[in-house]
């Protein structure tokens, strides 16, 4: 019977535990942006708000949901009409696209001895950005909060994809960025954990996660094929 393999996405699939605002906060400052990383991620969860509210963002691909959500960036932020909106959406979207074409040679190596899947806090549009991004031919299971209902950590997001109609696999994993989020649910539920995280960054509970992750081609050494 062959295992499953979850993953989170944003910051997991598409960068080392790096999540959006901190790399739409480097685009920013590349464009020529100046306000503080704090000042900016205050302003980034009002647009991640906005997003989901976006009129037809379940139809957008990658790059046009990118491009929504640069414009809701720079529209609350002081300095952002200055800004080019291509410049920090080029920015974003290139580091992003790199960072999945690197994964996905891990992702076509597991794929041939698991079934995969993506568990994400998301806006109903993740299985038309996958295919974007050219991996979602890897995926037997797509569990976007946005079409489902609930968001992580609410277990009912894992069990919405342990359940998935005509799989049946064991044993799972969950793969994923946030402990709170992505490793603690999961464990939880008995799945095994790999947390994508840096060293230095302590784990808020004893015995988790089962294995710790730098970058996500680590994960290929913990499950051989």
């Amino acid at each position: 019977m062959r295992g499953l393999v979850l993953f989170d996405f944003g910051g997991t699939l598409d960068a080392d535990g790096a999540r959006w605002s901190i790399r739409f906060h480097a685009a920013y400052r590349a464009a020529g942006g100046r306000q503080s990383f704090a000042a900016f991620e205050k302003v980034f969860r009002e647009s991640d708000r906005a997003l989901a509210r976006f009129s037809g963002v379940a139809r957008l691909g990658f790059r046009a949901m990118i491009d929504a959500q640069t414009a809701l960036v720079l529209a609350r932020l002081p300095d952002g009409a200055a800004l080019s909106k291509s410049a920090v959406a080029d920015h974003f979207h290139s580091a992003t696209c790199a960072v999945v074409r690197r994964n996905e040679a891990l992702l076509q190596r597991l794929h041939q001895a698991y079934h995969l899947g993506v568990v994400s806090n998301f806006t109903g549009n993740l299985a038309l950005c996958l295919e974007e991004l050219g991996v979602m031919r890897y995926f037997s299971v797509i569990a976007d909060s946005g079409h489902v209902g609930v968001t992580k950590p609410d277990a009912r997001l894992f069990r919405h994809a342990l359940s998935w109609p005509g799989l049946v696999a064991t044993p799972a994993w969950m793969v994923g960025d946030n402990f709170e989020s992505d490793i603690r649910p999961a464990a939880a539920l008995g799945l095994s954990t790999a947390w994508l995280a840096p060293e230095a960054e302590k784990s808020p509970q004893r015995g988790l996660p089962t294995v710790r992750l730098q970058t996500l081609s680590d994960l290929a050494a913990v499950l051989q094929p």
